[in-house]
Order: C-alpha cells, then sequence, then structure tokens
C-alpha cells in the first residue's frame, strides 16, 4: 500500500497575497523560498478531524486551521505581538503533548502554534 509522506503544502485564499505571503515570512519567520517551498525541522505532524461545530479553529466559517510546531512558544508569542498581530491571551498544556497558544493572520485565519513536550 502507498502512503503519503508528509505534508506537501497548505494553501490559502488571500484577498492580498503578496501580503499575507510577506506576513507569514515576516512576523512568523516562516523561511520560504520565492516558489514558497519551505525546509522544515523533523518532528511530528498531526492531523485530527473535529466535530463540525468545534469553536477551537476561531470563526465557524474556517473549515482547517494551520498548526505550526515552534521551539519556544512563550518567545515566538512575545515576538507576534511585538508585531502588532491579534495573539490569544490564553495558553493552553497537554501533559505529555506540549503547549498551544493561537494567532490570527491578517486575513481572519487562527493559527495554532505548538511547543511540543
Amino acid at each position: 500500500m502507498e502512503r503519503v509522506l508528509g505534508i506537501g503544502g497548505y494553501f490559502l485564499r488571500a484577498a492580498d497575497p503578496t501580503a499575507l505571503g510577506a506576513w507569514y515570512r515576516d512576523v512568523l519567520g516562516l523561511d520560504a523560498d520565492e516558489h514558497g517551498q519551505w525546509q522544515q525541522a523533523e518532528g511530528p505532524t498531526v492531523v485530527a478531524a473535529f466535530e463540525h461545530d468545534t469553536d477551537y479553529f476561531g470563526s465557524r466559517d474556517q473549515r482547517t486551521m494551520l498548526n505550526f510546531r515552534v521551539r519556544d512558544l512563550d518567545a515566538m508569542l512575545a515576538q507576534l505581538r511585538e508585531h502588532g498581530a491579534q495573539v490569544t491571551s490564553e495558553t493552553q498544556d497537554m501533559d505529555g503533548v506540549g503547549r498551544f497558544g493561537w494567532v490570527t493572520d491578517p486575513e481572519g485565519n487562527r493559527i495554532e502554534l505548538w511547543e511540543p513536550a
């Protein structure tokens, strides 16, 4: 049986694709080339389904949520706040899994940040 090898891409509709791409690069530090290709650090990726009426993604209109692994959640959230990003005030700790925080990009997409345990 053939199996998928990993996440090959994540695509977003945007009113201003250039500005949104710059935000991901300049504010989140996503080191992507001119084609959007990003060599990410090796580590776990979670694929999980949620109930259709979950509030976890923020807006009910948002059907998926991007999750980025980070080395230091507190430092990343501070960096995002310094750039004026909309960061939730609460974080969540899950024993054996790690810590989570959330930011909303300039186009209203909620993003989860995960510092693995």
